[in-house]
């Protein structure tokens, strides 16, 4: 049966995904610290409100709130007993705002991290780690999710866990990584690997990409490094909405959404299809974009001076892939918002 993503990606040229979960929740009240997935059972009618922001400003797929959702990171809140309930929850939630809509709109079920390293930098074994993402992806099926996205890894073998674990779950998938330390992962794999990486996996997602990172323009210059390599599975290009900033006690993103409207063209432009946004990104960013993409010419592959003069300059020389891999430049960890 054709999975309703793969039907959309089969009928259309781009996709608006969602936009921030992190700091639109911070928004409505979180507080720093506490555990985003708990509001699934405590304040389902912010999350509702969450998923609606997406789509009401025109996202044709959203993330549930559930990307900490996994036992490791649960564990943080005494709460790593409650994977199904939590994940089930967000899941259901996410189901009511899609199937009210007249136009199809894909739930994605969110799958971050485990925020452990793995063997051998670490003490996490594959084993575990497969068991973790099969409890969360399994429970996403349940509540009724379209497809499992794992985003914001790091290390390869983490991805790969997620792939064995997804398969074990029978269900589809999408994959990002975060491309934050001079155009590379944290655990230094650059954009050209990521392609090697998914070209090799037995279970293969619908779709992978990039998503947080640096900003914008880092982000762009990571989409082009898969694109040059000619993959056959759709790109996701999830960036930022511009360079987090301290003000007033709070995180801002300097991102405008006419910004992030010239973000959206200059991804689809350098090939990517499924096109959202990550820390920062609102819903009237997402308007702008959505607009952007309907009522703009697609255009050829933007060079790299040309994002930086739409967006801002690299915080990095080179993507690591080039003459620079052996050199990277040190640069500022990313923060989710």
């Amino acid at each position: 049966m054709t999975n309703a993503l793969q039907a959309m990606l089969s009928e259309r040229d781009w996709i608006l995904a969602d936009g921030a979960t992190g700091t639109n929740l911070f928004n409505m009240g979180l507080s720093s610290g506490d555990a985003p997935e708990l509001w699934n059972v405590e304040e389902p009618e912010k999350i509702k409100a969450l998923y609606s922001g997406a789509v009401d400003a025109g996202s044709d797929l959203f993330l549930t709130n559930t990307f900490g959702g996994n036992a490791s990171r649960l564990k943080l809140h005494d709460a790593q007993n409650r994977v199904r309930e939590l994940n089930i929850a967000a899941a259901h939630l996410a189901r009511d705002i899609a199937d009210a809509e007249d136009r199809p709109v894909i739930v994605a079920g969110s799958v971050g991290p485990t925020g452990e390293i793995m063997e051998p930098m670490g003490s996490l074994t594959h084993a575990i780690a497969v068991e973790m993402f099969h409890e969360q992806a399994a429970a996403l099926k349940e509540g009724g999710v379209d497809v499992v996205w794992v985003e914001t890894i790091s290390a390869a073998e983490e991805f790969l866990a997620a792939a064995e674990a997804f398969k074990l779950a029978d269900i589809d998938w999408c994959g990002t990584m975060s491309f934050d330390t001079a155009g590379r992962t944290m655990m230094g794999l650059t954009s050209s690997d990521l392609v090697d990486l998914v070209a090799k996996i037995e279970n293969q997602p619908l779709a992978f990409g990039a998503n947080c990172g640096v900003g914008a323009s880092d982000l762009l210059r990571t989409v082009q490094g898969f694109s040059a390599r000619g993959p056959v599975v759709p790109l996701i290009s999830k960036g930022n909405a511009g360079i987090p900033k301290f003000h007033d006690g709070h995180i801002h993103y300097d991102g405008t959404p006419e910004l992030m409207a010239d973000y959206a063209c200059l991804a689809r432009d350098s090939g990517a299809t499924i096109i959202g946004g990550c820390c920062g990104t609102t819903p009237e960013h997402l308007k702008a974009m959505r607009e952007a993409l309907e009522t703009r010419e697609k255009g050829p592959r933007p060079s790299l001076e040309t994002i930086t003069e739409r967006l801002g300059g690299f915080s990095s020389a080179g993507d690591g892939t080039g003459e620079d891999a052996a050199k990277p430049e040190r640069t500022r960890r990313r923060r989710r918002g």
